[in-house]
C-alpha cells in the first residue's frame, strides 16, 4: 500500500567528533527533505546548535523528550523543515562537549545510545525508518562497545542472524545504474583479508544473492519499476580464476551459489571477473552486484561517487541507511563536509517506506 503521508525519520547525531552535526544540519537546511518526510534528530540538541552556528546556518532547534511530543509540537509549530530542526535529547549531558575532532570515548557512548534509542524506536513502530551518522569503531570500543561497526550491532539489536551491507548509488547521473539505480552487496564486510576464505560459503553467497534480489524488488516496486531485479555476482580471485588457474572458489563455492538462487527463481549471473563486470552494471545492465570483499565493492562504488552513495542494511525487520564515510576527523568542525550523501541516505530511507 503506498503512503498517504511523509515517513518520519530518526537520524542519529552519530560520534560527535566527527561530521555527522555538520551534515545533519546542511542536509535539513538544503530544503531537500521538506516535501519527502519528516525528520527529527536523535541526540543532542547543544551539539546541533554549536555545528549549525559553525556553519552559519540560522536553523530553530527544538527539543522533545518523547516522539508523541515531538508529534504534538511540531504539528502546533507548522514550520518548514528547511528552517527548523527537532531533536529528540539522548545521551549523557557531559557528551556536549566531546565536539575535539580526536577519539573522544564520551563521543562513542553517544553514538551507541543514540542508535540504541532509533532502533528501538522504529521496532516500536513510533518512526518509520531510522538514519544513522557516522560513528568511530575505536570510540565505541573505548566506550565497552566491541562492534565492528554499524551492519553488526543493528543486527544485534534486531536479533536477526541473515544480514547484508549495500552501498547504493540512487538513479538519476551517469553511472549510477538504471532506472533502479545501482546496488554493491558485500559476503564478508569488517575482517582480515585472510579471514575471507573462510567465511565464503555456498549458503553465505546464496543468503547474499536472495537479500539483494528482495531489496531491490521493493526499490522497483516503489519506482514504480515493472520487472524482476537483474543481480550479478562477482568472482573472487583474478578473472574469475581462469578457469580454475588462478583458484577455484568460483567452481567449488561462488557458481553453485548462484545455481541454488537460480533455483529460488531469482535472476542472477555469475561469477564474473569484477574489473569487467562492474563498469557494465554502473551502466543499467544490472540492478545489483553482490561481492566477495569489503573492498572488492567498497572501492569501486566509492570511486563512482563516494558523497552520493547510500549504505542500507538489508535482513533487518527495520528500515535503516546512512551515509557511506566516516566520522572523517580532517574536516570535522571546519564547515567543510558534503552533505549530499546525508541528504541521499534520507531520501532513500524515505522511498523504501512506499512499500
Amino acid at each position: 500500500m503506498l503512503r498517504t503521508v511523509k515517513p518520519s525519520i530518526a537520524i542519529t547525531i552519530g560520534d560527535p567528533t566527527g561530521v555527522g552535526p555538520e551534515i545533519i544540519v546542511k542536509a535539513i537546511a538544503s530544503g531537500q527533505l521538506d516535501e519527502h518526510c519528516k525528520p527529527l534528530i536523535i541526540g543532542r540538541p547543544a551539539i546541533l546548535r554549536q555545528a549549525a552556528n559553525s556553519c552559519s546556518i540560522p536553523l530553530e532547534i527544538y527539543e522533545v523528550e518523547s516522539v508523541d511530543q515531538w508529534r504534538l509540537k511540531s504539528k502546533e509549530q507548522n514550520s518548514l523543515t528547511s528552517t527548523s530542526l527537532w531533536c529528540l535529547v539522548t545521551g549523557k549531558t557531559e557528551a556536549d562537549a566531546a565536539t575535539d575532532p580526536k577519539i573522544d570515548v564520551r563521543g562513542g557512548q553517544l553514538a551507541f545510545d543514540c542508535l540504541v534509542q532509533a532502533t528501538t524506536l522504529a521496532l516500536q513502530g513510533q518512526v518509520d525508518a531510522i538514519v544513522t551518522s557516522p560513528l568511530h569503531k575505536i570510540a565505541l570500543l573505548a566506550a565497552g562497545h566491541d562492534w565492528p561497526g554499524h551492519t553488526e550491532l543493528l543486527a544485534h539489536l534486531c536479533g536477526v542472524k541473515e544480514h547484508a551491507m549495500m552501498l547504493y548509488l540512487p538513479p538519476g547521473r551517469p553511472r549510477h545504474g538504471g532506472q533502479a539505480g545501482f546496488g554493491v552487496v558485500h559476503v564478508t564486510l569488517h575482517m582480515a583479508l585472510r579471514e575471507v576464505f573462510a567465511h565464503l560459503t555456498i549458503d553465505a553467497i546464496d543468503e547474499k544473492i536472495r537479500l539483494a534480489h528482495d531489496v531491490f524488488v521493493r526499490i522497483r516496486k516503489a519506482m514504480g519499476l515493472a520487472g524482476a531485479p537483474r543481480i550479478a555476482v562477482a568472482g573472487l580471485n583474478p578473472h574469475a580464476g581462469e578457469s580454475g588457474r588462478f583458484g577455484s572458489e568460483e567452481q567449488t563455492i561462488i557458481a553453485p551459489a548462484v545455481l541454488k538462487a537460480l533455483e529460488s527463481q531469482i535472476d542472477v549471473v555469475g561469477p564474473f571477473p569484477v574489473d569487467t563486470l562492474m563498469p557494465k552494471a554502473v551502466d543499467g545492465g544490472f540492478d545489483a552486484v553482490v561481492a566477495m570483499y569489503h573492498d572488492q565493492g567498497h572501492i569501486a562504488l566509492k570511486l563512482l561517487d563516494m558523497f552520493d552513495a547510500v549504505n542500507v542494511t538489508l535482513g533487518l525487520p527495520i528500515i535503516r541507511t546512512s551515509v557511506a564515510h566516516g566520522t572523517a576527523h580532517d574536516i570535522a568542525w571546519q564547515n567543510r563536509a558534503e552533505s549530499s550523501g546525508m541528504v541521499q541516505a534520507v531520501l532513500t530511507a524515505a522511498r523504501l517506506t512506499v512499500i
